[in-house]
């Protein structure tokens, strides 16, 4: 089949590949005309006058009928029908450019968005080959060919608007420049020139374009710019965004709101929508549903424009927000044409014409702000090709067949991005203060646009001082308002449409600071027979989250931060807060009392609670008493800071036993200090021991014994004896990191005179400190007596993490001792029984010696596998000496395996760590490795500088550091 083109010189493609040349002219004459009417016809006098224009032969009509005789030898395929009206050339809309043009710009001008519609347009101007029919001079098509060029340039600028609307603005500006040089006198062409050059900051430019129109048209034509050309001028003029004007569409209807251009994140909820709306079978029905300020109606917004190309009969948007759903519905038919004397009164009867307007029409129904199920029926279409986007502040539960998409925040880097869009670039500058604001603003894009939008109009205001004021929970929402906007206007709306005994539970709900609540907690606390229907209610009005059970099986729901201000705002009587307060301390210290206690510090006794729950429900929460903490923890902390001092360090102490036992040192440091902020000297005490302690354990050597001194100090001057006895235990270890042996073994037995002075039993911790600070003074027959004791004391216990941890002690004193059999028998049996227990930290520490004492034994590869299970878990929980020293003992297997050069920076950083540590004999031994590792790669001189720092730090009395080192160095050996 051939395929013909006139948007340029005339061709003729037959068959298909190459190109027919057609040499008489007067062939070529008529092929055009037809070809510029195909599928129309044309009579025999038009065509007679376009080949003849000074007149026709006697014999025309046999000359015209040669002519068509030979086009159709010459072309294959070519139909040219004959009748009373005339000749008419049949083709297909792909074997004709000027068809195939046409198309696409139809495509274009139905397309719904702007992007899309820029595409077709291109399309369509990619058929222009040069002018119609150039080389070719037909007087008789004159006229046809001047308006194919006006369609060409209409369309061109048709284009232009859609890629300005699409923010291409600086790649049209070039053309834009050359296609109003070729016409000078076109004001559209003009006026999106100047918006172009206004958005690409050349303000200047844009009013210059203006300026030579002006000039142009006066001295040319006598006249002034048109309105539109004006209208533009003068928001250039303003510095604002001249957008172009479009003309009124006519059918297919568009009531959708702008989208916003800001907008931000969402990508995977606008996927779900579009997903699910754009399914052609049924009518589908999505329902976005959230608290106050989440951006459902914008999200809805922004999910239709997306739609409009899949609902080319229209987009109606109803604002609901509580209106008669008879006014709806007259305020719909008129929109689609039903004028109002012809709207029925009924309201059925309303609705049924609306469902027969939109029979066989594809059509996107937007109905936000609903809140009754009832109304939302009532304005569903009644045949497939529709869909139905709902918006509301409740779940809209009753719904059947609807998808449904809670809104929650936005992710922190949309909530970010926002944020940047509407402050500008100092939020990246002040990324500290953005992130507070962004978290006080609770990541809701209501609040985040309130902030950026004072940020944006108050330029001088920083960004710590709006995070500052945000952060004071009483005026947090009074900030929180900018023009017509204010969050807590849209949360009133939620709360007025409750029932009474709701709005009750949602004011009790305000007093309760907790980050979630367990299902029982929000019964006791509303404490009303009727307490789960009002909980249901909250639920289904967006204002309670409820969300999966925890780790204990335990409902849970969640009021999110604005919305529990907003509420606490309203709050009058405490109802069951108290109840719930007693029965979370009582589970604090019964959950605490069923973990082992690994924390070395004195329980703070405050007192037993009385427990108010139900024995079987406490049976059941504390079933698996580290999973509730695991599953309150956020809550417990959070509860601190509205204790008073004493109850708060109380509470901290129980949860301390979960806390440590996992490692979680920040969260216990950060804990203990905001206990510290607020307590009297006692507690503080307590506290600052605490905190030393964590220090300890972070290999913060100095500081902690700093703090431990000035701790027993004070508490030697209270009285306080047990309290001191186990800072004088911790202590003791401290000073043997430090490298202080004989300090250590003197704090050591000071910790046991306290002990003991009361009649209590000393706890292994200050046997293992006695006896670490004796191996490194060198009298290992003393430190294996001291362990042997311990392990004894431990067995009578009969509790396996006792035993696990004195037959550590026992295990390594053996080593030093020569039996190596016993030693090897010892720390295995202290892995294996620390396995079994929740005592991760003391299974890292057994799991680090049964390294050490087996690459004494040679056992090299169980050696390399102990030290990396040590690390690992040293690194979960946080206890950054135990993992420098693994990691030191896993370079120097590397060294033995031939990978010397991988060694050298993992053994540097250990340096410089247990450097600012102070642990002055870890810093020899990294050394020594060191030194191997440089001599293994033939670095010689920094060899040599290793040794001497080595030789440097080393005490000859210290048997702990000799076996390390012939630990460490048996590793090094090839493998």
């Amino acid at each position: 089949m051939a395929h013909f083109g006139v948007l340029g010189p005339l061709a003729i493609e037959s068959p298909p590949g190459q190109w027919l040349v057609l040499r008489g002219e007067r062939q070529r004459t008529l092929l055009a005309v037809l070809l510029l009417n195909a599928g129309r016809h044309v009579h025999v006098d038009v065509l007679v006058e376009a080949l003849w224009p000074g007149g026709p032969p006697k014999s025309y009509t046999s000359n015209l009928h040669t002519y068509l005789s030979r086009l159709r030898d010459r072309i294959d395929g070519l139909r040219v029908e004959h009748g009373p009206l005339g000749y008419r050339l049949l083709v297909e809309p792909d074997e004709l450019d000027l068809l195939v043009f046409r198309a696409a710009v139809a495509e274009g001008r139905r397309a719904g968005e702007a992007a899309v519609a820029a595409r077709h347009y291109r399309r369509a101007l990619a058929q222009w080959r040069g002018p119609v029919l150039a080389g070719l001079h037909v007087p008789q098509l004159d006229a046809d060919i001047a308006r194919l060029e006006s369609e060409r340039l209409a369309v061109f600028e048709d284009c232009a608007d859609a890629e300005l609307g699409a923010g291409r603005h600086g790649e049209l500006t070039g053309e834009l420049q050359a296609m109003i040089t070729a016409h000078p006198l076109r004001e559209r062409l003009a006026g999106q020139l100047m918006i172009a050059l206004h958005r690409a900051g050349r303000q200047g430019d844009a009013l210059a374009v203006y300026r030579r129109l002006r000039t142009t048209l006066i001295e040319e034509l006598g006249v002034e710019p048109g309105a539109e050309a004006r209208r533009v001028h003068a928001a250039v003029l303003r510095g604002e965004d001249p957008v172009p004007r479009l003309p009124p569409a006519g059918w297919p209807v568009c009531q959708l709101p702008p989208d916003i251009g800001d907008f931000t994140g969402r990508d995977a909820e606008l996927a779900q929508l579009t997903d699910v709306l754009a399914d052609s079978n049924g009518v589908p029905l999505a329902v976005v549903s959230g608290e106050p300020g989440a951006g459902k109606s914008t999200l809805a917004v922004r999910a239709a424009h997306r739609l409009r190309a899949q609902f080319p009969d229209g987009q109606l948007y109803v604002p609901l927000g509580g209106r008669p759903i008879g006014e709806v519905l007259a305020d719909l038919l008129r929109a689609l044409g039903v004028p109002g004397p012809a709207v029925p009164d009924d309201v059925r009867a309303r609705a049924a014409v609306f469902r027969g307007r939109l029979t066989d029409r594809r059509v996107l129904v937007v109905l936000d702000d609903a809140g009754d199920p009832g109304d939302v029926r009532t304005l569903l279409p009644g045949t497939p090709g529709c869909a139905v986007l709902v918006t509301s502040r409740r779940r809209l539960s009753g719904l059947a067949g609807a998808h449904r998409l809670a809104l929650g925040p936005l992710s922190g880097p949309d909530a970010t991005e926002l944020l940047n869009r509407l402050a500008g670039a100092r939020v990246a500058r002040e990324r500290a203060d953005a992130e507070r604001i962004i978290a006080a603003c609770a990541r809701l894009p209501l609040a985040l646009r309130i902030a950026g939008s004072r940020l944006a109009i108050r330029p001088h205001l920083r960004l710590g001082e709006l995070a500052c004021r945000l952060e004071d929970e009483v005026r947090r929402l009074d900030e929180l308002t900018v023009s017509d906007l204010a969050v807590r206007s849209s949360i009133a709306l939620s709360y007025d449409g409750l029932r009474p005994p709701a709005q009750r539970a949602f004011r009790l709900l305000g007093r309760c600071h907790l980050a979630d609540l367990p299902a029982w907690a929000v019964t006791t606390l509303v404490g009303e027979p009727d307490a789960d229907e009002a909980v249901e209610e909250l639920v289904e009005a967006s204002l309670l989250e409820a969300r999966g059970p925890d780790v204990t099986g335990e409902g849970r729901y969640r009021m999110h931060d604005l919305v529990r201000l907003y509420a606490a705002e309203l709050a009058e009587d405490t109802g069951g807060l108290q109840t719930v307060l007693t029965a979370t301390l009582a589970l604090a210290g019964a959950a605490a009392a069923r973990l082992p206690r690994t924390v070395p510090m004195p329980a703070f006794d405050y007192g037993p609670s009385a427990q108010p729950l139900p024995d079987a429900l406490v049976t059941r929460l504390l079933e698996r008493p580290d999973d509730w903490f695991t599953a309150e923890r956020a809550n417990l902390v959070r509860l601190l800071g509205h204790l008073e001092p004493r109850k708060a360090l109380a509470l901290l102490d129980k949860l301390s036993v979960h806390l440590y036992l996992h490692g979680r040192y920040a969260e216990m440091r950060a804990a203990y200090e905001t206990v510290l902020a607020t307590a009297d000297p006692a507690t503080a005490l307590l506290a600052e021991a605490t905190l030393a302690l964590l220090r300890h354990e972070r290999g913060q050597y100095e500081e902690a014994a700093a703090a431990y001194r000035q701790c027993a100090k004070e508490l030697e001057a209270r009285g306080d004896r047990h309290t001191h006895a186990w800072v004088a235990a911790n202590l003791a270890h401290c000073l043997i990191g430090l490298g202080h042996a004989e300090e250590a073994l003197q704090t050591a037995a000071r910790a046991r005179e306290l002990f003991t002075v009361d009649g209590r039993p000393e706890p292994i911790r200050v046997r293992s400190a006695e006896s670490a600070a004796l191996l490194r003074l060198g009298r290992v027959t003393q430190a294996r007596d001291v362990d042997r004791i311990a392990l004894a004391s431990a067995r009578e216990t009969g509790d396996a993490r006792q035993i696990g941890m004195a037959l550590h002690g026992f295990a390594w004193s053996s080593l030093l001792t020569g039996d190596d059999r016993e030693a090897a028998a010892a720390i295995a049996e202290s892995v294996d029984r620390l396995r079994s227990t929740m005592a991760r930290s003391a299974l890292a520490k057994s799991l680090r010696t049964q390294g050490a004492i087996s690459a004494t034994t040679g056992e090299r590869e169980r050696a390399m596998a102990a030290f990396g299970e040590a690390r690992e878990l040293a690194r979960e929980l946080d206890e950054r000496p135990r993992e420098l020293s693994c990691a030191r003992a896993l370079a120097a297997g590397w060294i033995g395996e031939g990978h010397a050069a991988q060694a050298i920076p993992v053994l540097r950083e250990c340096l410089t760590e247990f450097r600012a540590m102070g642990g002055r004999s870890a810093t020899g031994l990294t050394w020594l490795v060191l030194q191997r590792a440089c001599e293994a790669i033939g670095d010689t001189t920094s060899a040599a500088e290793a040794a001497a720092e080595a030789a440097n730090l080393a005490d000859p009395r210290d048997a702990s550091a000799a076996a390390v080192r012939r630990a460490l160095l048996a590793l090094t050996e090839p493998a």
